[in-house]
């Protein structure tokens, strides 16, 4: 199973994504799926979710608050202290509530292979509702604790022993998270998560040429750190030649480890950044990180049909966990796809809000 998300990919979004990308005629991978449906991401507290809770509720199948990761209904989301550690317990409701069961732990107690791929920090919101349970989402050092076998601590600190002997494959962002302060990371616990998993049997890379030289032995897994914070959007990537991979590339690495699994696997794949860009008002990044997102839908199709041709054996989901602000003005001609230069595109037909904010809400989400 591979479950595609697309952080803020609502449907304003993709129509503008595939304008950009081949016309109003043409198709994205995504268009030319068999199956398709709307889907209310609404939270348990809230009409419009964050990446936490609807991420979890397509993980587990329950409802939470804004903020909460993978935790029961009723959980209350407390901001974490100044050092970034989690305060679940100072709030009395919080006392006795659990952790609710994720695909991919279910993944994990079948024998299955595991992935997460992410162009975020692999602490982040949606990656972390796969793997990570606790009270907020900003507690991103402890949902790093929570990969790391030899950690320990209290319910939200402690390696999360669902993961068994660990998640196969982690790439993305993040390395902050995973080094103390005086080597460049947020801890300030002075663990060095990274020399942790390579200790637990994780090979670690930085950048897509380690990546795509990597060769696990057996029993090794794979944790790919190409930022510290999230990775650079899809358009800098390649206009700069950055050393990172992009998202097609890490979904095809993840898939070369994971379907080894005879029993099968579960990857979970977020283009994470098309909400950020979003949320920056941006839409010539969002659309690019779009179509970086169906690429790496395309290359898995593709690559899964050789083991099997009708994907009889394979489940494969894209969506969104909530819409975003891109907005088509009316009345407008048609334009067909973009072209470097030229002045009429469908970025010309996006609304422009030249308000006092210039970025809309938080940028986490």
């Amino acid at each position: 199973m591979v479950f595609f998300l697309g952080d803020g990919m609502g449907i304003t979004t993709l129509t503008a994504a595939r304008i950009y990308a081949v016309g109003e005629d043409g198709q994205l991978p995504i268009d030319q799926l068999p199956e398709s449906a709307f889907v209310r991401t609404f939270s348990e507290d809230a009409q419009v979710t964050d990446s936490a809770p609807s991420m979890g509720a397509y993980m587990t199948g329950v409802k939470m608050k804004n903020e909460v990761i993978s935790m029961q209904t009723g959980t209350i989301a407390v901001e974490p202290n100044q050092a970034g550690n989690h305060q679940c317990g100072t709030n009395p409701q919080n006392q006795n509530k659990q952790d609710t069961q994720t695909l991919l732990e279910l993944a994990k107690a079948r024998g299955w292979g595991t992935g997460v791929v992410t162009t975020t920090r692999i602490t982040h919101a949606t990656p972390a509702s796969t793997y990570a349970h606790i009270c907020h989402r900003d507690a991103e050092n402890d949902i790093a604790s929570q990969l790391v076998p030899s950690s320990q601590g209290d319910t939200y600190q402690r390696y999360n022993v669902k993961l068994k002997d660990g998640v196969d494959v982690i790439l993305g962002g993040g390395k902050r998270q995973f080094l103390p302060k005086d080597q460049g990371g947020e801890r300030i616990d002075q663990r060095n998560l990274i020399a942790e998993m390579q200790q637990a049997g994780y090979r670690v890379v930085y950048d897509q040429t380690q990546l795509s030289q990597m060769k696990l032995g057996k029993n090794e897994k794979l944790l790919g750190l190409f930022n510290t914070s999230h990775l650079n959007y899809d358009l800098d990537r390649t206009k700069k030649n950055l050393p990172e991979p992009s998202l097609k590339q890490m979904t095809l690495a993840a898939l070369d480890i994971l379907t080894q699994n005879k029993n099968g696997f579960f990857l979970m794949v977020e283009g994470g950044r098309i909400d950020h860009a979003l949320h920056d008002t941006n839409a010539k990044r969002a659309l690019q990180d779009t179509i970086a997102l169906n690429e790496a839908l395309d290359a898995t199709i593709k690559k899964l049909r050789q083991s099997d041709p009708e994907l009889k054996n394979t489940l494969i989901v894209i969506t969104a966990d909530h819409d975003h602000t891109l907005i088509l003005n009316g009345y407008a001609k048609r334009t067909g796809k973009y072209v470097q230069g030229q002045e009429t595109s469908v970025l010309g037909l996006v609304k422009n809000y030249n308000t006092k904010y210039k970025k809309n809400g938080r940028i986490i989400y």
